[in-house]
């Protein structure tokens, strides 16, 4: 006989289903801090015992909950932050009903609350999906709520959770990253006893600047774009400055921090010609879209989203960076770091008069120590003048591969002759085939490559775009094409398999896009073959000429690979590597 079909209890549903909304102590911090925020509050406490899995205790001064409702805030499915129940117009960060009965099903739940002009605060507990009475409690205005010994209702879950300090960690990353999406609310979170972070109310610069370091903050370039109804602002940084994970990339959308990632890929595309594989970006992104043009009921955790027009948001976020990347060179202008280092005519020790030179000795001895790393150095007289720059005066080549400099602001910046050149060459080989002068190279013998028919219809559609890219095709019978000029950039590619990808492309996305991407390869090896290379010796007048043209070109940060075309160490940096810091 089959099995009997039986209906699962309340309480046993109820521990299925916080299996979805809570599975781990970050889960349940989340929840709770957000149910802060749309309480109003301007100041929350997050403390946790054990990464959280003992003891998390959320303490806020919003609205509070009123004692007469207190019960029915623990049932599932009940809410106060709909409107109506259309599911289109959501405005606050909760909106399921589904947090605290998830949490109290899952551990031991304790709710102190008390709303403004309440007499006094109520308690409720729930253990296991056991709700206690509400009774009189003595409580600040605001809400209390204290979960402790997560899942032992459910003991399989729990066995699943990892140490207590990687609990720790991911419960601070979820209360990091709303507390960005917030910067107008005071944060405070400890961990067993340790505070890992306390912020006041402040504005998202300040925030920004206490959450991901006051140096890498320094660094990120403002940016403010717009397209249609959709706004993109925040902070972003330049390519030069990466990290070896996502850890320090936060996107909020309508005042919702998410870990989309639909937006992830879109701020990766927008590196991607300027950063080396494997590095990772930095920014703080916020992107306010009208509520009827996003869903966020697409997964019980609240952190991705669906967009009306995600092909819009991902062209604003690449075109707002890209934007943003294309800002010549720039270090921020600062009083000399170390004087001694800034290069300017020399103070007079009296009115009128200028120090006596240096004597035969003394010029005598630095030249000998100089002539003892001479081929691995060349000393330049430097140019005072050019101390305004950002990149600053050449001082001297290393190695004939390293421009030797000193910046505006007194820090020493260290630049590779080969990556800057290969930068500035490719930008001026991008400029020109945006400007549609593609050299096309014609073939001796044309060349016939046999396609599914399919493939060849989508190609001969694309001939007019294709040959503004240089690349001239033409039927030739059933299943057939000719190729008759190929982009001379490319330089002998295989015909064949350029056309089979671009068909594949045109299956796909219907844009000459696989092209444009065998272009940006060859550009990117076309302007590396024709850069100075390293081991030259550049005279002083080339040194300089190069340090200007970075400063005037978009992306001069980084090579073609992704790699860094310079290096500036300020003073605060040469400190912490020679051991001076608090000397």
């Amino acid at each position: 006989m089959p099995p009997a079909i039986r209906l699962l209890s309340p309480a046993t549903i109820n521990r299925i289903a916080a299996g979805e909304v809570i599975e781990r102590p970050a889960a349940a911090v989340k929840e709770l801090v957000e149910n802060a925020l749309d309480a109003g509050a301007s100041r929350i406490e997050i403390i946790l015992t054990s990464g959280g899995i003992a003891r998390i205790e959320v303490i806020d001064n919003g609205c509070g909950i009123a004692q007469s409702q207190l019960a029915l805030a623990i049932e599932r499915h009940a809410t106060s932050k709909l409107a109506d129940e259309a599911l289109v117009r959501i405005s606050t960060l909760g909106f399921r009903g589904e947090a605290l009965p998830s949490i109290a099903a899952a551990a031991r739940l304790t709710l102190i609350s008390r709303p403004p002009g309440q007499d006094a605060a109520a308690r409720i507990t729930v253990a296991g999906g056991a709700v206690g009475a509400v009774s009189p409690a003595a409580g600040a205005d605001g809400t209390r709520a204290i979960v402790e010994d997560l899942f032992y209702a459910t003991p399989a879950r729990k066995k699943f959770l990892r140490t207590p300090r990687a609990e720790a960690d991911a419960a601070e990353r979820a209360v990091w990253r709303l507390a960005l999406s917030a910067p107008g609310v005071a944060f405070r979170l400890v961990s067993d006893e340790r505070v890992m972070f306390d912020v006041p109310a402040q504005a998202e610069p300040a925030r920004v600047a206490a959450l991901f370091g006051r140096e890498t903050a320094a660094a990120m370039l403002p940016l403010d774009a717009w397209r249609e109804d959709i706004r993109l602002t925040g902070l972003a940084a330049p390519a030069s400055l990466t990290r070896a994970t996502m850890a320090l990339q936060s996107f909020v959308v309508n005042g919702r921090p998410v870990l989309d990632p639909q937006l992830r890929m879109s701020l990766r595309l927008a590196y991607r010609d300027v950063i080396a594989p494997g590095r990772h970006p930095i920014a703080a992104l916020r992107l306010e879209i009208p509520e009827d043009a996003l869903d966020v009921n697409v997964h019980p955790a609240k952190t991705e989203l669906r967009f009306a027009d995600a092909g819009g948001i991902r062209s604003l976020i690449m075109g707002a960076i890209g934007r943003l990347l294309e800002r010549p060179v720039s270090l921020a202008a600062a009083p000399p770091a170390f004087p001694s280092l800034a290069l300017r005519p020399p103070a007079s020790t009296t009115p009128g008069t200028m120090p006596a030179p240096p004597s035969a000795a003394a010029r005598g001895f630095a030249e000998a120590e100089f002539a003892s790393f001479a081929p691995a150095a060349r000393q330049i007289t430097p140019d005072p003048t050019l101390t305004t720059h950002p990149l600053g005066a050449p001082v001297a080549q290393i190695l004939d591969t390293y421009i030797l400099s000193v910046a505006a602001d007194g820090a020493l910046v260290i630049t590779d002759q080969h990556a800057a050149h290969e930068r500035l060459t490719e930008e001026r080989l991008r400029a020109e085939f945006s400007a549609g002068r593609v050299a096309s190279q014609p073939l001796l013998v044309p060349v016939v490559v046999d396609l599914p028919p399919a493939d060849a219809m989508r190609l001969l559609a694309q001939a007019a775009t294709l040959a503004r890219l240089g690349l001239e095709i033409e039927a030739f019978g059933p299943g057939a094409v000719l190729v008759r000029a190929l982009p001379a950039a490319l330089k002998n590619p295989d015909a064949a398999g350029l056309l089979r990808d671009l068909a594949d492309e045109f299956a796909e996305h219907g844009t000459p896009a696989a092209l444009e991407a065998h272009l940006d390869s060859a550009l990117a090896r076309l302007a590396c073959h024709r850069s100075i290379r390293a081991g030259r010796r550049l005279t002083p007048e080339e040194m300089s000429a190069l340090l200007r043209d970075m400063e005037a070109t978009p992306r001069a940060g980084t090579c073609s690979h992704g790699r860094p075309t310079f290096l500036k160490l300020s003073r605060a940096e040469l400190e912490k590597m020679f051991g001076r810091r608090g000397m």
